[in-house]
């Protein structure tokens, strides 16, 4: 978000023509923050994709929450917004979850073989779960064209309830569907490190789909987030963006990975 608002006040003075005084938008590819942004971008994705094979997937997408403590210090370093208490009694909340999460989370990341993986995506309660997110998407699908249709006939003359609700049903459309491409991403990592410890051959039918459905999944997060950003306020749209992810992230990792088991087998009476 601070990379986007940096690169909008670079494009708007480097762009300005001062004898006409008009404004000639050049590629992105000539500002500086956009090329460290990139650079940043690339090395803490390939940095998340070795962590996945090492780690659960509810323990790394929760710990995803520190984006809002880097926001909070973009906001305010690079892009001179003021930084209220409610801001950083949240900020707080957000670190100590971390170290409570870190504490008592599932910390095992075992190796699956690619038939495991395969018998894992067919499991019944997987299968519920896809079948919920199918659901979850239609419905707030069909909230936000309802809201759209809604803005378009009333211009902006839109209730306070339904300028919250548009957002949202947005950003849980898009946090449903991009989290998956962590499901599939630490499904490739796996067979990765497979594919190092027992000499696993990556040339199959099984690693081509991991790779198509996380390429497809992660192309519609990235088009839907650079979309949002276009359609709401930055400071809204990011947040709900990264709650919504976080979110479903966990939740896919909870049932796929049947890491539930691990995080409240201390609280399960032996059987």
């Amino acid at each position: 978000m601070a990379t986007l608002e940096t690169f909008k006040r670079e494009r708007y003075l480097l762009g300005s023509d001062g004898v006409h005084g008009k404004m000639t938008l050049k590629p992105i590819i000539y500002f500086p923050s956009w090329r460290i942004g990139i650079l940043f971008f690339f090395f803490g994705n390939c940095l998340n994709f070795i962590s996945f094979g090492y780690a659960a997937q509810s323990l790394l997408a929760a710990l995803g929450s520190v984006q809002f403590v880097s926001n909070l210090a973009f906001a305010y370093f690079v892009l001179n917004k003021m930084v209220t208490v409610k801001v950083l009694v949240a900020t707080a909340f957000i670190v100590l979850g971390n170290v409570f999460l870190v504490a008592f989370g599932n910390h095992q990341s075992p190796v699956y073989t690619p038939e495991q993986l395969t018998e894992k995506y067919t499991n019944a309660a997987f299968l519920l779960y896809l079948l919920a997110l199918i659901v979850i998407v239609i419905l707030h699908h069909s909230i936000y064209k309802r809201g759209e249709f809604m803005l378009a006939v009333s211009g902006h003359d839109l209730k306070p309830f339904w300028s919250m609700l548009l957002p949202f049903s947005y950003a849980v459309v898009s946090g449903a569907i991009g989290s998956c491409s962590v499901l599939f991403a630490k499904s490739l990592s796996n067979l990765l490190r497979l594919a190092m410890s027992n000499g696993y051959q990556l040339h199959s039918w099984f690693t081509y789909s991991m790779l198509l459905f996380f390429l497809s999944t992660a192309g519609f997060w990235m088009t839907r987030l650079n979309e949002g950003l276009s359609l709401f306020d930055a400071i809204l749209i990011v947040p709900m963006f990264q709650i919504t992810w976080t979110f479903f992230s966990i939740c896919t990792g909870f049932i796929y990975f049947q890491e539930y088991q691990v995080s409240f087998k201390p609280y399960l009476p032996e059987s």
